[in-house]
């Protein structure tokens, strides 16, 4: 319908869930036509990806970020049931060359969809930060599981041996996550300040309508019998 505003959501951080937040206007219009492309380089629509149903879409800093890797490493541990059962799509965007996503998928274990957005326009259109900012009451990422200089060792090793050595996208873009769908109806965005600021996933897919809570955790389990 002409002159219908797009629908507004909320910027929910780990600080301030439960008590209120800033608003964020997603303006889908401004990304519904930008291209994605999956493994094979072919290109589709943004839009594709929410139309007939709700979709849990994460956007990661690019894919030799150790703490990317490392919180797809914990997407890639949701049972398909527990989405299916919430009928929602998980989706992951990078900012690197379609050529990447088969090694990554395969580094990660990670069984959904993932495109890439090399040209950054859905990151940009969007307003996701370029930089990095860091507050003391900030709450690091619990997917995270590597300290900064390891971390970042290892994300150096991938990148010299990578048959294609390039730094897979932006090194200063920041992701986050949206739920949107179905139709242009957003009902979540959480943009990264930092490399750690990730949703934890349980909130996220609490917001999406998944019931169980999952455990992400690399703490051995204790199995009484």
């Amino acid at each position: 319908m002409a002159g219908v505003a797009s629908p507004i959501t909320r910027q929910v951080t780990k600080e301030s869930r439960g008590t209120g937040s800033l608003s964020v206007d997603i303006h889908l219009k401004d990304v519904e036509d930008c291209l994605i492309y999956d493994g094979r380089g072919v290109p589709i629509p943004f839009k594709t990806l929410y139309q007939d149903r709700k979709s849990v879409i994460v956007f990661v800093r690019n894919f030799l970020c150790y703490s990317c890797k490392e919180y797809v490493d914990d997407l890639s541990k949701i049972p398909r049931e527990a989405l299916q059962d919430a009928d929602i799509r998980l989706v992951v965007i990078g900012q690197s060359a379609h050529h990447h996503i088969e090694p990554f998928r395969k580094l990660t274990g990670y069984p959904y969809e993932i495109y890439v957005d090399p040209e950054r326009c859905i990151y940009q259109k969007l307003g996701m930060k370029r930089g990095e900012t860091f507050s003391e009451s900030a709450q690091p990422s619990p997917h995270v599981k590597s300290g900064v200089v390891v971390g970042q060792l290892k994300s150096i090793w991938r990148a010299m041996s990578s048959p294609a050595f390039d730094f897979q996208g932006d090194l200063h873009q920041q992701g986050g996550a949206i739920i949107i769908g179905p139709g242009s109806q957003v009902h979540f965005s959480h943009f990264d300040m930092n490399r750690l600021d990730h949703m934890p996933i349980n909130w996220l897919l609490q917001l999406a309508g998944v019931q169980q809570t999952l455990d992400f955790s690399d703490k051995p389990k204790i199995i009484h019998v």
